[in-house]
């Protein structure tokens, strides 16, 4: 289901009841979540597995306010912002002072890169194997055309070929997902 469904669809599945939507929205946007509140509020561990909680606590209350099923990720990411602000204002364990907290600026900025990280990690589980293994070995783990060629019982030659490939692949799905979005 998850690599099927648009957030819309999830949405709706999950306004109807749907257990298994339920879990995947979670899943869909866990790490969404838990980045925004350590990169953005640079909260500890312990307090961003709190507001991971929280936020999903909320979503699961609140879906119903929600007015466009296609807004379900800036609608998160707004509700982890307020719940890691109330959390940096009641003083939790180990946060920043009030006073501490990262301008606005900033933060949009960082749920921004975060946003097109989500994109682009969408994107290669959209393109499955060989593709995504291929651009994750040479771009995340920085590997060799030789090591990936052994590794995935390609000529070293290939390789360059197909991450080209792949990244043309990547950038037309991205396009696709982006174009998809634009209001008509």
């Amino acid at each position: 289901m998850a690599s099927t469904l648009s957030d819309a669809q999830l949405v709706a599945r999950c306004r109807s009841g749907d257990q298994a939507a339920w879990n995947e929205l979670v899943e869909r946007f866990s790490r969404y979540v838990y980045a925004i509140s350590v990169q953005a509020f640079r909260l500890a561990q312990h307090d961003a597995e709190d507001v991971f909680q929280e936020v999903f606590a909320r979503v699961y209350q609140h879906l119903g306010r929600l007015r466009s099923d296609e807004a379900i990720r800036p609608w998160i990411a707004q509700l982890t912002r307020r719940v890691c602000i109330d959390r940096l204002r009641s003083g939790s364990r180990e946060a920043p002072a009030v006073d501490e907290l990262p301008d606005e600026g900033q933060e949009d900025e960082t749920i921004a890169h975060l946003d097109e990280a989500m994109a682009v990690r969408e994107g290669l589980d959209d393109l499955g194997d060989p593709c995504r293994e291929i651009l994750d070995r040479f771009f995340c783990r920085d590997e060799s055309y030789r090591t990936i060629g052994e590794a995935m019982d390609i000529p070293a030659g290939t390789i360059a070929s197909r991450i080209s490939r792949c990244l043309a692949k990547l950038r037309e799905a991205l396009e696709g997902k982006k174009a998809g979005a634009e209001p008509v």
